[in-house]
């Protein structure tokens, strides 16, 4: 999933000669903790809700209110700006950028093209879109979490089991994260499966895996059978 599909392309961004309270209420006006400076449409830094607080902190304990409205009114965006700021563009993957904004410890990072022209935004917020969207909870059903065999075919074995009762697969995700040398964790999404018949299906299913647990959004039930 490209960056490009997920991004907020209409990005609120300020001129680096614009003046601290112009950032500040930016951010107000659009709750957002990021803002993107520019130079005649190119990126040239990022100014955070941190970089305002940070400046407006520096001197605050030596001015009276008057002065610290003065300061904010006529301090340069571009002197309490980040420079040079980490961003990704448009055909990176969220997966990517996931990494990225962890790796970084940032919460978003601006997306410019080839030309370094400023064509959008990613934040976490997106990236928790992304999840919602690939996994399907948004539109209830029931997940499934298996510890399957490391080896083709495994997990076609428990969708099958699922289809064959009826279900609706909305979508798959494994992972082998804390997961024992030939084995790997299957979570699956599903709809439109008889609950009436639950028990047989478990039933069946432990069959052709381990079964970590069951989610039902609809019933809000939970079982939990070992750490998935």
């Amino acid at each position: 999933m490209l960056v490009k599909k997920w991004m907020s392309q209409n990005v609120v961004a300020v001129d680096e000669k614009d003046s601290m309270d112009v950032a500040i209420r930016k951010m107000k006006e659009n709750h957002i903790r990021l803002l993107p400076v520019t130079r005649k449409g190119k990126l040239v830094g990022v100014v955070t809700d941190r970089d305002v607080k940070r400046a407006s902190a520096s001197d605050a304990t030596t001015l009276d209110v008057h002065e610290l409205l003065y300061l904010i009114s006529t301090l340069s965006i571009k002197n309490i700006m980040t420079r040079d700021p980490i961003t990704v563009g448009p055909d990176f993957t969220v997966e990517e950028t996931a990494e990225l904004l962890l790796e970084k410890k940032i919460s978003g990072v601006p997306v410019v093209d080839k030309g370094g022209r400023l064509v959008g935004v990613i934040t976490q917020s997106d990236i928790d879109r992304v999840l919602i969207a690939l996994t399907g909870v948004g539109k209830r059903g029931i997940q499934f979490a298996f510890q399957v065999p490391d080896r083709p075919g495994s997990i076609k074995e428990v969708s099958d089991v699922l289809r064959e009762f009826g279900a609706r697969i909305v979508s798959i995700l494994t992972s082998y994260e804390g997961v024992p040398d030939g084995k790997r964790n299957a979570y699956i999404r599903v709809f439109d499966l008889d609950r009436s018949r639950m028990k047989e299906i478990q039933y069946h299913l432990s069959k052709r895996a381990d079964i970590l647990y069951l989610v039902d959004h609809k019933e809000n039930r939970r079982e939990i059978y070992k750490d998935g």
